[in-house]
């Protein structure tokens, strides 16, 4: 017999980060030291009172049954957290959903809102998952060209009238992945006003949301005036506390989409553990001096790196938020060709640009997930790469 992948799956690249940890694993077993700044998966642990809470109740033995849904007290603590941090009000009971995961639900959303042929506007580059989730759900893409030129927003006004007439949904993100770029008022302002206008949902993935340097302003979408009208905002514990393999994440926003969404997830899955739920609330209702020691600690290694890869002679922007580095690549490669290479003749890796879109090609984004002392390590090495690729070329 022969089984083939469904017409969908088929759509679908193959993931740039399997292919990435494959050669990664290679160098390896071949005898090198490889310095891992490939996925963005956070090497800090979680704070001390969130290992601590996820000790105490897993020690419950009547807590391993099925949760089916967030407990009350999550919901009050997304609540308290967005008040708190981004000054947003929010009802507990009908504007807030747990997820397991942001990714959880940015990969469900598109099937529980859009129907076949439906358009999604999709920034370019951007994180795989938002293309993915179209795919699978039988819609049809339409990308939104982030340039430097244009500090990575979208030209919403050049999007053809005929492709905004078919249009049900747009995903925008900042600050972003790959493209750490920021957004401002005034940007959420004006998406407000085109969601209206062209009756389209916004969907803000806002999972970096506590990875913002240089005393820049942390801007929720929802608290521009109108937001909840038009667009809901997916949230994450991964970045922020640590706990990315606890897979725990929240949407707030707009009641009839977070209903809708629900709907969908309860035909899916049962919930999240219950101990993993109490370790979320306890980091959400925190007083937060955590948050500000980390994001001190990402700025420390932003510069660090940034600093080691200009003595070699690659400037690179200095990134205004999350934990990554959107780099240029040096003239005279591609993108994968770079990162592979990167790999095998230096034992660092990244991954290359052309994974999160067509306009990704021609850079790499570097993830801070190493202490200082490693990446200095490895800009040292990136700067004899390029000096070895210099000579011979």
């Amino acid at each position: 017999m022969n089984f083939v992948a469904s017409d969908k799956v088929k759509k679908m690249s193959a993931s740039i980060f399997q292919e990435v940890a494959n050669r990664k694993l290679a160098a390896i077993k071949s005898g090198k030291d490889v310095i891992d700044l490939s996925v963005g998966s956070p090497d800090f642990p979680p704070p001390g009172f969130v290992v601590d809470t996820l000790i105490d109740y897993a020690g419950d033995a009547s807590k391993y049954g099925y949760t089916l849904a967030g407990i009350p007290e999550f919901n009050d603590a997304v609540s308290y957290f967005y008040q708190q941090r981004y000054a947003v009000e929010l009802n507990p009971r009908s504007e807030v959903l747990q997820l397991m995961g942001s990714q959880d639900g940015l990969a469900h959303l598109a099937s529980a809102i859009i129907n076949p042929g439906d358009y999604v506007l999709v920034p370019d580059p951007g994180y795989p998952i938002y293309e993915a989730s179209v795919n699978i759900a039988g819609g049809a893409i339409y990308p939104m060209p982030l340039l430097a030129e244009n500090k990575y927003q979208p030209k919403l006004d050049e999007i053809p009238l005929d492709i905004l007439a078919q249009t049900k949904m747009m995903i925008i993100s900042y600050p972003g992945n790959p493209v750490t770029a920021l957004a401002d008022k005034a940007f959420f302002e004006k998406v407000v006003t085109f969601a209206k206008r062209h009756d389209i949902l916004v969907v803000h993935d806002f999972a970096y949301s506590e990875l913002i340097f240089d005393g820049n302003p942390q801007i929720s979408f929802m608290s521009v005036p109108g937001a909840k009208e038009v667009g809901i905002e997916f949230n994450s514990l991964s970045k922020t506390f640590n706990m990315a393999g606890c897979r725990i994440g929240y949407v707030v926003g707009n009641k009839q989409v977070i209903d809708i969404l629900a709907s969908f997830k309860s035909h899916i899955d049962y919930g999240v553990f219950y101990p993993i739920q109490k370790a979320a609330v306890r980091a959400l209702t925190s007083d937060f001096t955590f948050l500000q020691t980390q994001v001190k600690e990402y700025e420390l290694r932003r510069d660090v790196l940034i600093s080691g890869l200009k003595k070699s002679g690659w400037q690179v922007a200095k990134s205004p938020a999350t934990m990554f580095v959107w780099a240029r690549i040096p003239a005279g490669w591609r993108s994968r060709e770079f990162a592979f290479e990167l790999i095998d003749q230096a034992g660092v890796a990244v991954i290359p640009g052309d994974a999160f879109g067509e306009l990704g090609e021609g850079y790499v984004r570097i993830a801070m997930v190493q202490p200082p002392e490693r990446l200095t390590l490895a800009a040292e090495r990136i700067d004899e790469f390029l000096t070895v690729y210099s000579r011979n070329n």
